[in-house]
């Protein structure tokens, strides 16, 4: 019986040695969540919220625990500030990801913290990871609990807040806006990171080149940094990190890019605004962020159709039939030669002269049609295919401008009780200076008509 006892003490003690290894020793962590700070001195860049005097360091020195919501791109250091927060408050950190957590989840943590407070006094602080995956009514659950003190709630999310949040946590909510970091922040992090000898690399050297193609391809992102170079010290040669073992470990740079979120219309946006102001270089630049993210290119082409007759027009009706000629090529070779195409057609309309008379006109009409009476058309310019048509004069009177030699009559087209308007206003630039001719020319001969 005694020995039984002891191999069941072995296997306790053996088994406990593992599950401590497994969760708790840090060496078994990937190396991104061992070199999380976990005090603000060990913090990087976000020096507008952390610096002397600013906000977030001003709410951890003084105790001042908030309702926040830290949106910025990944690797930011979102969740890193909310750990420093919890700690450096005493305050009880419960972390949740919106993609995993339920209502019940939420449930749960909610009643463990009213238990905390009510035996122990102890704040507690609830973080969502993700928060902008929570529907409204998730989102709703937090709402009380956050006006009774409850919980400190803190969201982290990389979505614009204005759109992913709903209206009511906002409002009860600070939004801290993070940014990516600079390559100065991204360079000291794996410089820390190589030396650090209980978290770190220690024995990892990296060349100059390596480090400056990994600080390039973080594109601002702690996480990816760290995670790029944990990789690359394991594919180097005695831990001597080379360029081709960052590059082996990179494959492709993490574009910052979300096809459906707000960065695909900030994008979107510079490069209209670019071509509309006849910059051909940020334009191809703009493009190209689009596109090697992943850009449906057939949605990049519908903009392009759209800018040639918004903001080029009559100015070179040309533009249009390019960019058509752009989505006839995307579609018969695919991509990604059909960026080529693409890219003749954005360079197309940056230099083409630019006019948005069209697009003006056309609103102008629209407003028309939507707040003015829909006068019936003119008789005389109905067609009348049947014989009760004809006898209710429909067509009478009508003059047919092929049977004069100039091709112009002196007959109107708008409708009877409305009076004529001019809505089209052509400009002086590009072949919009033809059409301006022309439009003056049958303006001046249906006055002679008179």
């Amino acid at each position: 019986m005694g020995s039984f006892c002891c191999v069941i003490m072995l296997v306790t003690m053996v088994y406990d040695l593992f599950s401590y290894q497994d969760n708790d020793d840090p060496r078994h962590l990937p190396l991104a969540e061992r070199m999380r700070p976990g005090i603000l001195e060990e913090f990087y860049g976000q020096e507008h919220l952390v610096g002397d005097g600013k906000i977030l360091k001003q709410l951890i020195e003084k105790d001042l625990l908030a309702s926040l919501i830290f949106w910025g791109p990944p690797g930011t250091g979102k969740t890193t500030l909310a750990n420093i927060i919890a700690k450096s408050t005493n305050s009880h950190f419960v972390q949740m990801s919106a993609v995993t957590a339920g209502v019940k989840d939420l449930k749960e943590a909610v009643q463990q913290a009213q238990e905390r407070k009510r035996l122990k006094g102890r704040k507690t602080i609830l973080f969502i990871d993700e928060v902008h995956r929570f529907n409204k009514a998730q989102q709703d659950f937090f709402l009380p609990y956050v006006e009774k003190g409850t919980i400190t709630f803190i969201g982290a999310t990389t979505e614009n807040p204005s759109f992913s949040v709903n209206a009511a946590l906002l409002s009860r909510s600070r939004v801290l806006v993070l940014h990516a970091l600079e390559d100065d922040d991204i360079a000291k992090i794996i410089e820390k990171t190589l030396i650090d000898n209980e978290r770190g690399l220690l024995h990892a050297q990296l060349s100059d080149d390596a480090k400056s193609y990994l600080v390039s391809m973080a594109n601002g992102d702690a996480r990816s940094a760290l995670t790029t170079l944990e990789l690359a010290v394991q594919l180097s040669k005695d831990r001597q990190v080379t360029l081709e073992d960052v590059q082996q470990a990179v494959q492709k740079k993490a574009l910052l890019y979300d096809k459906d979120g707000e960065e695909h219309y900030n994008i979107i946006s510079a490069l209209h605004k670019s071509m509309r102001g006849s910059d051909v270089q940020a334009s191809l630049y703009w493009l190209g962020r689009m596109l090697e993210a992943g850009e449906d290119p057939l949605y990049v082409v519908r903009r392009l159709v759209r800018f040639a007759s918004e903001d080029v027009g009559m100015a070179d009706p040309q533009a249009l039939v390019v960019c058509m000629a752009a989505q006839q090529a995307v579609h018969f070779i695919g991509m990604p030669e059909g960026n080529n195409a693409l890219a003749q057609a954005v360079v197309y309309l940056a230099t083409a002269p630019k006019s948005n008379a069209v697009y003006v006109a056309y609103n102008q009409v629209r407003k028309d049609v939507e707040e003015t009476r829909n006068e019936p058309v003119p008789l005389h310019i109905r067609n009348a295919p049947t014989k009760l048509m004809k006898e209710l004069d429909y067509g009478k009177g009508c003059l047919y401008p092929h049977d004069t030699e100039d091709k112009v009559v002196d007959q109107s087209y708008f409708p009877e009780k409305m009076k004529e308007k001019e809505y089209y206003l052509p400009g002086e630039l590009g072949f919009e200076r033809e059409v301006k001719k022309r439009m003056e020319w049958w303006k001046s001969k249906r006055k002679e008509k008179k």
